[in-house]
């Protein structure tokens, strides 16, 4: 298995439809980076975030988990309060091949911030939005800029197609066009 470089993201995005939309170059001026990069892609954090909240007191559980853990805004700066907890979705949509398995990663501007990103891989033939996990791990209250970059995208492909894709699967979060909470 190797790691793929911008060359080939930039194939697979153009020829194979892999990301859209596609960011052929870094943007990086006046925003937290998004884009193709050497051995990546950043994708961005769209304006839709699912903040915790523990007004009902609930119980994380993710086999009963309840919606109202949540509450729902739209905005293009969200504010994750002091060890707490965001989803958020990407603003690109993926289409990974079959030989293909991605690792989500975080950014160092967020990372030096407390922000943390969960570390999660994109299945072969799995394709949706991105549902992101965002941790704000500092005794204050986090800043998250939507359209801009939040964590980079690794690729990797094998020397073969695996046997059982995702798709084959029929796995519980393809196709996920919102941001989508746990299921069973």
């Amino acid at each position: 298995m190797a790691i793929k470089s911008d060359r080939w993201i930039r194939r697979m995005a153009l020829e194979h439809d892999m990301i859209s939309p596609f960011n052929e170059k870094q943007v990086r001026e006046g925003v937290i980076s998004y884009g193709l990069s050497s051995y990546g892609y950043d994708l961005r954090v769209a304006d839709e975030f699912k903040i915790f909240t523990n007004v009902n007191s609930s119980i994380v559980d993710p086999k009963r988990f309840d919606e109202k853990s949540f509450v729902s805004v739209q905005t293009d700066c969200c504010i994750v309060p002091p060890n707490s907890f965001a989803l958020a979705r990407s603003v690109e949509y993926f289409k990974i091949p079959r030989d293909v398995l991605t690792i989500c990663v975080g950014k160092s501007t967020y990372a030096r911030c407390g922000i943390l990103v969960n570390v999660t891989p994109f299945e072969p033939e799995w394709e949706g939005f991105v549902t992101l996990e965002i941790s704000n791990s500092t005794p204050l209250p986090a800043r998250i800029y939507a359209n801009e970059g939040l964590c980079q995208i690794l690729f990797f492909q094998s020397d073969e197609p695996c046997e059982t894709s995702y798709a084959d699967k029929k796995g519980k979060y393809q196709g996920q066009r919102g941001i989508v909470l746990p299921k069973l």
